[in-house]
């Protein structure tokens, strides 16, 4: 799958062209909130003002009645399922210092939780979807859940006459300044800043949508965690930059840390940030980081993991599943750059690595990466994932252990068909979605496959997202002893790469273009294209009752989420 597809990272802060974050949950509006039931646990719904139901200070509209209290408080002292452990609940933060932009973002769905109380929610949510295969280990929360974001990005407009940059407010197309972002790199936004700053001075006019007119559109800002580096990408409706040389002078007196600074331009009428065409403007046009003891060479469009202190945890959890020998042949399946295979490849010293990449581009950089490394037993491909390993099994290639970390969509049918056929011995599947994971991971089950672990990772605090790392084992089947049991209400079954689901065109949407989107939009689009609502979304009764209709730029949007995934 295209790893540059998505990011996993939390959705609606500034929008992400690749990763994070991370999984959506089929909902219903019949079932109590988190709160109220951890056995169904969803993030608090935000009200019409986009206020939380537990937020300090929310009016509410209606007086509760004493037996609605009374009920209330009884369901929210009942403890959760699973509590994560005191020493990973990370450190607490007071309600009064929290996110002043909480109520027009909608970024960080959980910013009325305490982190202890969010990391006891992910945990109910993996509990309750992956639960019936395995005991799930306690989540794996951070110590400091502040500033973990190394990719930061902006929109650029005008309000009011006066520049402005930050992040689309819920539900639509207006940006709303932000200075300060609590899960962002600091320095990053400080860069942001100083740029809208510098553009009057250089005559450099935020590009305007309406009218097509202006130049900078969206700034993203990339840092290597442990190097330090700093890389800036402005994204651009033409190449030409006004005063280019002696705003990159003025920029890089402020911030001489920046090592490497793009001109992205994208000139498309769509919901994508970053364009296909790109010239380097200072430095080498990428940045370096270290991951794991190895050095990753990273760009503007490179998929990478927002949160490299939580990826070690997330790699070495994984590769401790894998019960490497030193001598088996692994398959790093979905391989981006090549992060998860490159640090498996120290485990298997007299065996190898073989990487499988959709995108040409991250193939490349996946070798790359492996020359400047010095790792010589992996080598890596670019083609599909299914279709290589269906090839390899007719081919009596053998296969000992399977790394496959696919997008939030979910393994492509094939893909898991040619795993059985091939049978390794253990699959160690990495996911940001565990809905998409589960449907999966029911399918690997009743092919002869057992689930021997479950491991959440928090990789994305504040947000509902939550990875998980689960491994597999293969059985031996008595055919007549075989009983797979799950249920169709936890689980979406329409994905394989063949269909998606509307939580998964409005997470696609939102990472994609800051846009929120309700189901009523996407079924309106769907119809356009001639393509069956399904029951997710059912016409009033009233004859006379009023409609609104899908905005132009989130019907763009939904779009080209409908095209990602295969459906128009």
């Amino acid at each position: 799958m295209q790893r540059n597809h998505r990011e996993k990272g939390p959705a609606g802060r500034r929008t992400a062209g690749p990763a994070s974050i991370h999984g959506s949950t089929r909902r219903s509006s019949s079932r109590p909130g988190p709160g109220h039931d951890t056995a169904d646990p969803r993030p608090p719904r935000r009200q019409e003002n986009g206020g939380a139901p537990h937020a300090k200070g929310r009016i509410s509209r209606r007086p509760e009645q004493p037996e609605a209290a009374r009920a209330r408080t009884q369901a929210l002292a009942r403890k959760p399922e699973t509590p994560a452990p005191a020493q990973e609940r990370g450190a607490q933060r007071p309600k009064s210092e929290r996110c002043p932009y909480f109520r027009k973002c909608g970024g960080c769905q959980l910013q009325n939780m305490e982190y202890a109380d969010q990391l006891s929610w992910k945990q109910a949510l993996v509990v309750r979807l992956l639960g019936r295969f395995c005991r799930v280990s306690p989540i794996l929360g951070m110590e400091d859940p502040q500033h973990y974001r190394c990719k930061v990005q902006a929109a650029f407009g005008v309000v009011r006459g006066k520049f402005v940059s930050g992040i689309y407010q819920s539900s639509t197309h207006h940006i709303v300044q932000v200075e300060h972002c609590m899960i962002e790199d600091e320095n990053a936004g400080n860069i942001i800043a100083d740029i809208r700053r510098l553009l009057p001075k250089f005559h450099i006019v935020p590009y305007n949508e309406d009218t097509g007119r202006g130049v900078l559109r969206h700034v993203l800002v990339r840092r290597g965690w442990a190097t330090g580096q700093y890389l800036v990408a402005l994204v651009c409706a033409t190449p030409v930059l006004p005063a280019k040389n002696n705003f990159l002078r003025a920029l890089l007196k402020l911030h001489p840390e920046v090592t490497t600074v793009v001109l992205n331009v994208n000139r498309r009428h769509t919901s994508m940030v970053l364009g296909d065409e790109e010239h380097v403007l200072y430095g080498p046009g990428v940045i370096e980081d270290e991951l794991c003891g190895l050095t990753f060479r990273i760009s503007a469009s490179s998929f990478y993991q927002v949160n490299p202190v939580q990826t070690e945890r997330l790699y070495r959890a994984a590769i401790e599943m894998a019960e490497l020998a030193g001598n088996e042949t692994v398959l790093d399946a979905y391989c981006g750059v090549g992060t998860i295979g490159l640090a498996a490849s120290a485990s298997v010293p007299q065996g190898r690595v073989i990487g499988v990449e959709l995108n040409p581009a991250a193939a490349r950089d996946a070798a790359e990466n492996a020359k400047r490394n010095g790792v010589t037993n992996a080598r890596f491909y670019a083609g599909d994932a299914g279709e290589f390993l269906q090839d390899a099994a007719e081919a009596g290639e053998r296969v000992d252990v399977v790394l496959m970390d696919p997008p939030r969509a979910g393994s492509s049918r094939d893909f898991l068909e040619a795993v059985c056929r091939m049978a390794p011995s253990r699959v160690v599947y990495i996911s940001c979605n565990p809905e998409t994971q589960a449907r999966d991971v029911a399918y690997l089950t009743a092919h002869g496959y057992r689930v021997r672990r479950c491991q959440p990772v928090d990789m994305f605090p504040w947000t509902h997202h939550v990875e998980t790392v689960v491994l597999l084992s293969k059985g031996e089947i008595d055919s007549k002893k075989v009983r797979v049991e799950f249920s169709l209400e936890d689980m979406d079954m329409s994905g394989f790469q063949k269909g998606a689901t509307y939580e998964q065109i409005k997470t696609y949407v939102l990472e994609h273009s800051g846009l929120k989107v309700s189901s009523l939009y996407i079924s309106q689009v769907k119809r356009k294209c001639g393509l069956d609502v399904g029951q997710n979304y059912n016409l009033s009764k009233k004859e006379d009752a009023k409609v609104p209709q899908c905005p132009p730029e989130k019907e763009r949007a939904i779009r080209d989420a409908l095209k990602f995934f295969h459906l128009i």
